[in-house]
């Protein structure tokens, strides 16, 4: 769990050797290239259009149901030619399954009237023909004066053809007139078995697109790195004769990289960070806990002199979430989906590490939820051995409430703890101890009001938050005393400071969230199971089945509900109130300058 130290390289070689001498860089990898002539602080790389257009035509070939053994000769394999058929074919099919989707509407609108020609005005003598769908209910409505026929009926409907120069007025006809089109309907079907005929064949030709998968991916991987290598041409200072490129790169890496730069006739000149220097942040984590590094990239990267919260939120997203799930049957659940998906997470660096992080939060869900007793909202019996293990109980409040408070105090302690030890100055050390003194003493005192306590501890509870108070008033400001002014504002900043008590108690009575969202959970899964009961003992014959179709789609719709709320929560208590009081600076992500396979 650290950031690591990053050092500045510049590497100067001969203007002539310069995509040579970048292409062997780019292969090294582990260098976050500065550019010259701009201050942007994170060189971003923007995919082409050609690449966003293979990107979108892969998508659509991998989605293909049937797919064809994949062809490795490249003698045989244009790419361009290929993505511009797959985007034909995607536009092509788009338009078809429309059509097909209107004819198909359409001949069920028209169906009830039968095949027929409309005549011509001169015909009929110029009589036309009015079409309407009328109630049952409506027909003694209809104008027995009108000439009309009907063509169909249902148990509700009457398919009407009204004979007349003009439309009949609404008076005459309680309902709007129907449009039915020219179109007869041996027509409509005619051409709806042209089109699903068609259909067939752009899928066919679709599968047999499939076959190119594995080229495309690969010369896309050599695409986005040739453009990764255009763009850092932009990055280098050059003259007639000589290019200069400069980096971030990890200290324990210097040496490969002098390597580097003696191997290719380069000079190399390395320097340390200066104060005017913005570096990136380089994260590195053990392996099999690098799961919440990627949750932290995703919310907030820290700042370079700050520190890496990655092993903190990996561990404490975990228990929130299990307190918020608070149940073993659930947890199981979940654990059997990621059983399923793990092959397919492990594709990829990113997937390998949530999927273990994933792994953890299922086994304190599992661990929590036996605990707690929960199994799919049913409480085992007192005398068994799942009654046993069961040594808290969801629904008392009162212990449940002091678990969250109690959660939440020592997850902002150990915020303040860590922001101490971070601390840049001996001021701020001693203003994070102040609010640590501050959380003790009001936390002793809220458990005296709870009777969880004697009296005895007040004094030792007044204590802490007098220290606390006197230790925010002197060290909160950084402000230098140099004439008696300027300790009446440093005490007013303290002061200041000192107002913000009512944000980390508020702070910490949002982990009461944790509680509140565990006993919706376990109370929504207890209903689901008395109403499926109750349909079970109500309805003869189709009660099994009511109160089968209850629990599966209670349920679920509980599962749904859990897992979206474990989420959004449990990351929200760390990246809201815990990042509050321990990550204060924003920094940016260390961008390799890497082939796609090394990054």
């Amino acid at each position: 769990m650290s950031i690591l130290p990053l050092k500045k390289i510049t590497l100067c070689g001969l203007r002539a050797e310069k995509h040579e001498v970048l292409k062997k860089l780019q292969t090294l990898g582990g260098a976050h290239l500065i550019p010259f002539k701009t201050t942007t602080a994170s060189t971003e790389i923007v995919g082409s259009k050609e690449t966003e257009q293979t990107v979108q035509a892969l998508k659509y070939l991998m989605q293909c149901a049937n797919k064809r053994k994949q062809i490795s000769n490249r003698e045989s394999f244009d790419r361009e030619s290929i993505v511009k058929k797959v985007l034909q074919l995607q536009v092509d099919l788009r338009t078809l399954v429309d059509q097909r989707d209107f004819l198909i509407k359409r001949i069920e609108e028209i169906e009830p009237w039968g095949d027929f020609n409309l005549a011509s005005e001169s015909d009929l003598a110029g009589i036309k023909l009015w079409f309407y769908i009328i109630p049952k209910r409506a027909m003694k409505l209809l104008d027995k004066d009108l000439i009309f026929q009907v063509v169909h009926a249902n148990n509700i409907q009457c398919f009407v053809v009204v004979l007349a120069e003009q439309e009949p007025s609404t008076t005459s006809i309680p309902v709007a007139r129907t449009h039915t089109g020219s179109i007869p309907l041996s027509q409509l079907k005619m051409d709806l078995q042209n089109i699903e005929s068609t259909l067939e064949d752009k899928q066919a030709e679709r599968e047999s697109l499939t076959r190119w998968i594995s080229l495309i991916s690969l010369n896309l991987v050599e695409n986005e790195d040739e453009q990764v290598l255009k763009s850092a041409y932009s990055l280098c200072l050059q003259d007639q004769n000589l290019f200069a490129v400069q980096a971030w790169i990890a200290e324990k890496n210097t040496a490969d990289f002098f390597n580097f730069a003696e191997d290719n006739d380069l000079v190399l000149m390395l320097e340390d960070i200066n104060q005017n220097d913005q570096p990136p942040t380089l994260l590195e984590n053990p392996e099999l806990l690098s799961g919440g590094e990627e949750v932290v990239k995703f919310y907030q990267t820290p700042a370079y002199n700050g520190w890496d919260p990655s092993i903190v939120l990996f561990f404490s997203f975990a228990f929130f979430f299990a307190m918020i799930l608070s149940d073993a049957g659930y947890a199981t659940f979940f654990g059997l989906i990621l059983a399923f998906k793990w092959k397919k997470l492990g594709r990829t660096v990113k997937g390998q590490r949530l999927r273990v992080l994933a792994l953890v939060t299922v086994i304190f869900s599992i661990i929590w939820g036996v605990l707690t007793g929960g199994y799919f909202g049913f409480s085992p019996a007192e005398n068994s051995f799942a009654g046993l293990l069961k040594i808290m109980d969801i629904n008392d409040f009162d212990s449940m409430m002091r678990l969250s408070i109690s959660v939440g105090v020592a997850h902002i302690i150990l915020a303040n703890l860590i922001k101490a030890y971070q601390g840049k100055s001996y001021q701020a050390v001693v203003a994070s101890f102040g609010w640590i003194s501050l959380i003790i003493g009001g936390y002793i005192l809220w458990l005296i009001s709870s009777q969880v306590v004697t009296n005895a501890a007040n004094s030792i509870a007044v204590s802490c938050i007098a220290i606390g108070g006197i230790l925010l008033l002197i060290f909160s400001s950084e402000r230098v005393i140099n004439k008696p002014s300027d300790l009446f504002w440093k005490l007013t900043d303290g002061l200041k400071n000192i107002t913000q008590i009512t944000k980390i108690f508020g702070d910490i009575l949002s982990y009461m969230r944790l509680f509140a969202l565990g006993l919706a959970s376990a109370s929504l899964a207890l209903t689901f199971n008395q109403l499926a009961e109750q349909a079970y003992l109500t309805e003869h014959g189709l009660g099994l089945l009511f109160s089968i179709l209850i629990l599966i789609l209670g349920h679920t719709l509980n599962l749904m509900l859990c897992l979206m709320s474990g989420v959004v929560h449990g990351l929200r208590l760390n990246f809201i109130e815990f990042y509050n009081w321990s990550v204060s600076d924003e920094g940016y992500a260390f961008k390799a300058f890497a082939n796609k396979g090394n990054r």
